[in-house]
């Protein structure tokens, strides 16, 4: 097999953090509107098209993790030519009439299941038999292959804004007009010497720029460190079984409020969500008397080269969301003096020292396996809470217009439940992935969204 160069470190953390408690991908629901001509066999014919192409297959999605021992315990990526797009695409059904929440529940099985590492890391399942005239696709990736900007991406590329355009290609074919690489000097030594240059001077200043943190952290009140979160019910150990709930909401109610208060789209986002968790906790009796801080995954890739992108770039920022406040309005003004604190705080550094300071923030993780870590150690955030931007249009795939694309991401030991939403046409999709086990009855927080929401527009409208 023809072998692809070393797996970037930031890339190969999520094949050595996991193990079958701990799956480390993520991945996505979609649901569709048949179109008007479809006829019975509209799935299986798609279904039949993608499973016979095995030839078209961009090489990302034909890698396969390998750590052969001349790498002294490094992964590595390797290229699988044997591709078996039988065990890759499924086709499966739901009991007509499915509804959501049967399709959640499948859903959340397949979430749970662990990635085949002797295969390329992904997966793509149509399913059918959901009620309304709609069907649904679920797909999953390796963290170590994409994050979940990179899959969104390429999951939106694979779309069309034309309902008549047939025949798409997926999202793992050879786009059509795949650009060829940039040749000549943009790899010769003498970038090669400036990267090397640069990558000192960022080293160099990661000390200086923790240290600036932690300085700012003492001047600020609203400001967060790590491990100034409480003790919760979603910091346990967890299982490798997962609940997916899921939902939209209309994100003109989140621009009028935005709009009333001058915040940022995220930080209406992150006060409907600390609401939401307030009533939750309050209903299960659980509320710590302290605020509960989430990780804010924040994109570097506006801070990056082209050259420089690779499978994951992804900082990471604390926010202090408030939840020990009854009132909404004292809430979201306590989200949005954390998070403007903690983004002026990355605003002067580099990528690479970013991913540094966030390396830090998230280290704590990478321990949590270990027995009795999580229950002896303070927890260094209480819940991972992203937002991932996706297209303002709709979108088609074969005719079929798409309804609404849910994400679901990685609870992590310590770290049992995970939101993230993203932007599609007119709405905000909500998805929320817990562990089994210790996130009891996940969807009463979708409802418990709404009604945060509903608080925050008679507060500040």
């Amino acid at each position: 097999m023809a072998r692809i160069p070393f797996m970037p470190v930031t890339d190969s953390m999520f094949l050595i953090g996991e193990s079958r408690e701990h799956p480390m991908h993520v991945g996505g629901l979609q649901l569709y509107t048949l179109p008007d001509d479809a006829g019975p066999d509209y799935l299986s014919k798609i279904y039949h098209s993608l499973v016979a192409d095995e030839e078209n297959v961009q090489p990302l999605f034909r890698r396969r993790p390998r750590r052969p021992v001349s790498s002294l315990g490094q992964w590595s990526w390797a290229t699988d030519n044997q591709l078996d797009m039988e065990y890759h695409v499924r086709l499966t059904a739901l009991p007509r009439p499915g509804r959501v929440r049967e399709l959640l529940e499948l859903t959340s099985r397949l979430h749970g299941s662990l990635l085949d590492r002797h295969r390329p890391l992904w997966e793509f399942s149509l399913i059918e038999g959901l009620e309304g005239n709609r069907f649904a696709t679920y797909s999953k990736v390796h963290h170590a292959l994409l994050d979940g900007v990179s899959s969104l991406l390429l999951a939106t590329r694979a779309l069309s804004t034309d309902p008549d355009v047939r025949d798409m290609p997926p999202v793992w074919a050879v786009p059509p007009m795949d650009k060829p690489a940039k040749t000549g000097s943009g790899g010769g030594p003498l970038e090669l010497l400036e990267n090397i240059r640069a990558a000192t001077q960022d080293v160099a200043g990661v000390l200086p720029a923790l240290v600036k943190s932690a300085n700012v952290a003492l001047r600020e009140q609203a400001s967060v460190l790590p491990f100034q979160a409480p003790r919760s019910i979603f910091n346990v150990q967890i299982t490798g079984a997962r609940r997916f709930a899921a939902q939209q909401w209309s994100v003109d109610r989140i621009k009028a409020i935005r709009r009333a208060t001058g915040a940022t789209l995220n930080d209406v986002v992150l006060a409907m969500c600390s609401g939401a968790l307030r009533r939750y906790l309050l209903e299960l009796g659980a509320l710590p008397d302290r605020p509960l801080i989430a990780m804010v995954p924040v994109s570097l890739r506006a801070k990056q080269k082209r050259s420089e992108a690779s499978g994951n770039s992804v900082g990471a920022i604390l926010v202090n969301l408030g939840t020990h406040l009854a009132d909404p309005a004292e809430r979201f003004t306590q989200i949005q003096d954390s998070a403007q604190i903690a983004k002026r705080s990355l605003a002067e550094l580099s990528p690479l020292q970013i991913l540094a300071l966030s390396g830090l923030t998230m280290a704590p993780l990478a321990f949590a396996p270990l027995p009795g870590f999580v229950r002896m150690t303070p927890p260094p955030f209480n819940l991972i809470i992203s937002n991932v931007p996706g297209s303002p249009r709709p979108l088609y795939w074969n005719g079929a217009r798409l309804q609404g694309m849910y994400p679901l991401s990685i609870p992590y030991d310590g770290q049992a439940l995970n939101i993230t939403i993203t932007s599609y046409a007119d709405n905000l999709q909500f998805g929320l992935t817990g562990c089994r086990r210790n996130v009891p009855h996940l969807q009463r927080l979708l409802g418990h969204l709404e009604d945060s929401l509903s608080e925050l527009e008679k507060a500040v409208l």
